[in-house]
């Protein structure tokens, strides 16, 4: 090669092999290339044993779904954009036209609208179930029900359901369970392993985790993962996430990855600061209730109990109050604007704190029996001081008076 331009785009270097760090390489592509034509022909890439494009991996994203394997206790994993993306790539895995899926009425709200839009549109139905009463979903499954979607907790209100007791009926079935366990996070309970100790353990079917959470813990990635035990299911995942065009960018899934060490330590941060905050919530006159997992008289706290690791570290950093109903929405959105560390913002799982107020009863069918009437908020808790956290909220809460 005598043209310099030719030659610094196949120049022969190659650096040794056998560096290491303590972070892992970052490996960017579309193309892949391929010793000969033969290789190209046999690479699967299906099994992780070869590279054929970009998009159905790397090695920095088989090295991510492989930890993300080991947080939840799962086999096998896929890498998608949201957590949202997940819950829209098990739905057209498993969906067809004339099929139901059953949805908790406190579900993570975009999910309720993928249901009541598009798989609508493709003629799959859905109905909500009470997730505090076992026997409605008992009652709800079908001949034609071939998915139902489990929280814990709850999005917003954090109610924590009879987890074990649905994944039974689900079983009892045979019909697919999927879990969102973005709140666990892999760390609070094992939804593969749900009774630990016994011979046949009681699991999920899916996992689903939105990553842009606690494992991202930055506030600036936006990432899913769809993590399964079963071989057979994953592949029906995998196909239909291959045919979708799904993938992640090489530099966001290094951020996960730089963020995993650290992981449990942060969700352990989280969730003793929010405790903390809860507790004197729970002592405000404003609040006619503190909705957490770990507080004695939040809904499904004995299921939390059972399932959930009870120290620090096992009930995540969310927490949502209902003010008492002589408060109006327009007071309430004033103490949201009022407060100076809370930013006002949607996800969690960051370093910064968060507030939303939330219309519930423009979000669930009907009142539950189990949430005091009033405007609800909800609070992430990020990695600021107690003190200075509670400090806010209290300034923010005098602006009521």
């Amino acid at each position: 090669m005598t043209d310099s331009i030719t030659s610094l785009i196949h120049h022969p270097y190659q650096p040794p092999a056998g560096f290491a760090a303590p972070q892992p390489g970052v490996f960017k592509a579309s193309t892949v290339f391929f010793p000969n034509v033969a290789a190209m022909r046999e690479f699967d890439w299906k099994d992780k044993t070869a590279y054929t494009y970009g998009l159905h991996g790397t090695p920095t994203t088989y090295m991510l779904e492989e930890r993300l394997c080991v947080l939840e206790g799962g086999r096998q994993c896929l890498l998608v954009p949201s957590g949202l993306a997940a819950i829209a790539t098990v739905a057209l895995a498993l969906l067809k036209s004339g099929d139901e899926v059953l949805i908790p009425d406190n579900a993570y709200g975009p999910s309720k609208a993928l249901a009541e839009s598009e798989l609508m549109h493709w003629g799959i139905t859905h109905r909500y179930f009470d997730p505090m009463n076992p026997a409605d979903l008992a009652d709800k499954i079908t001949s034609n029900t071939k998915l139902v979607w489990l929280e814990a907790a709850g999005s917003v209100t954090l109610e924590f359901p009879d987890l074990c007791e649905q994944v039974r009926q689900c079983k009892a079935a045979g019909v697919y369970c999927a879990l969102d366990n973005t709140w666990g996070a892999g760390l609070a309970f094992k939804p593969f392993d749900l009774v630990p100790g016994t011979q046949q353990p009681l699991s999920v079917d899916i996992s689903i985790h939105a990553l842009t959470k606690y494992p991202s813990g930055g506030g600036d990635v936006l990432m899913g993962s769809v993590i399964t035990q079963d071989e057979s299911l994953h592949m029906k995942l995998k196909l239909c996430h291959m045919r979708l065009g799904l993938g992640v960018g090489a530099n966001d899934a290094e951020l996960v990855l730089r963020s995993l060490p650290s992981m449990t330590l942060r969700y352990r941060a989280h969730d003793e600061t929010t405790r903390e905050l809860a507790l004197w919530c729970e002592q405000r006159h404003e609040f006619a209730q503190v909705l957490h997992p770990a507080l004695l008289n939040s809904p499904g706290h004995i299921y939390w109990q059972t399932l959930c690791r009870n120290d620090a570290g096992g009930a995540a950093g969310l927490f949502s109050v209902i003010f008492k109903p002589e408060f109006s929405q327009a007071q309430v959105d004033v103490f949201c604007n009022a407060l100076q560390l809370f930013k006002i913002g949607y996800s969690w799982g960051g370093p910064i704190s968060l507030v939303v107020p939330y219309e519930l009863a423009n979000m669930r069918p009907t009142w539950p029996s189990y949430l005091q009437r009033g405007i609800l908020v909800r609070f992430s808790i990020g990695l600021e001081s107690s003190s200075d956290l509670q400090a806010d909220l209290s300034k923010a809460l005098s602006t009521l008076r």
